[in-house]
Formats: C-alpha cells, structure tokens, sequence
C-alpha cells in the first residue's frame, strides 16, 4: 500500500496519533489511531495501535493489532516483529521465536538486525548463550552502530570467559 493510495483523512488521524504516541498521550493516540483504521485500515496503523497498547502494558491486545496488520499485509514485517517482542514481555519465549524468525525472513537488510537482535534476546533470557551470540553478531553485522547488540556482546563474552 503506498501512501498516496491512502484517503488524506485517514493519514490526517494517523499523524496526529503518531504525535500524541511520542509525546505520550498513548490513549489520545489509540483513539485516533482507531480513527485513522475506521477510515481506511492499514497494516502501519494496527501495528502503531499494537504498540500504542504495548505502552499502555496490553500486551494481548497489542498482539491481536499486529495480528490484523498481517491479515491485511503478510509480508509487513514489523507487526510479526512486534508480536515477538510482546511474546518475550510476556515471557512467552517460545512464541516469541516463531515470530521473530518470521519477520527476520521477511525484513530487508536496512531492519532485519531488530528481529535478530530480539532472537539473541531469547536465546539469552534461555541462558543459551552461544546461541545468543550467534544472533547476537549477525545483529552487528547487519547494522555496526547498533548500541544495544554491542552491550549484548560485551555482557555475553564476559559470561562466558
């Protein structure tokens, strides 16, 4: 779905829930993002209303957003990868991996780090350690100046030295 196939009301509710998301009026911002679907419901906007949820601690919730993301777009990566971050905060690891495998298969390589930073994230909460670092690495590999891997590698080596 491009952009300008998008009715302008639709987009108009759609920033203005992004807005008040960022500056954390997170129930102002489900509403519009509710807005914005009612209008024209796209894949961008149920995730961003998953993770609106997401904030709010609805985890459950957030995952049926994503779910609706996909059934309009399946290949939009970023509802899968939401799914298994609201699975790893629901300590639902297992769950979690089936997604985020899914979205690493699906991203291009500009955000395909997120969904393998996010394995390695399981695999570490498993104390599965050289797994971890697998994932972990191919992270780094993908995106050098993502802080949060190279912090994952430092505490993972140290573990295991």
């Amino acid at each position: 779905m491009f952009e300008n196939e998008i009715p302008a009301l639709a987009l108009e509710y759609f920033d203005k829930a992004y807005k008040m998301h960022l500056n954390g009026e997170i129930e102002c911002a489900i509403m519009e993002y509710k807005n914005s679907i009612q209008i024209f419901p796209t894949a961008k906007a149920y995730t961003f209303l998953g993770w609106a949820y997401s904030l709010s601690g609805d985890f459950e919730m957030a995952i049926d957003e994503c779910r609706k993301a996909i059934e309009i777009e399946p290949s939009f990566s970023s509802a899968y990868n939401d799914i298994g971050i609201y699975f790893i905060n629901l300590n639902r690891l297992d769950e979690a991996l089936v997604w985020l495998e899914k979205a690493a298969s699906l991203q291009d390589e500009s955000s395909k780090h997120l969904s393998y930073f996010n394995l390695g994230k399981i695999y570490d909460k498993k104390g599965e350690w050289l797994k971890a670092l697998l994932y972990y690495n191919k992270a780094l590999l993908l995106n050098r100046d993502f802080e949060p891997v190279k912090s994952a590698l430092i505490r993972i080596s140290t573990l295991l030295n």
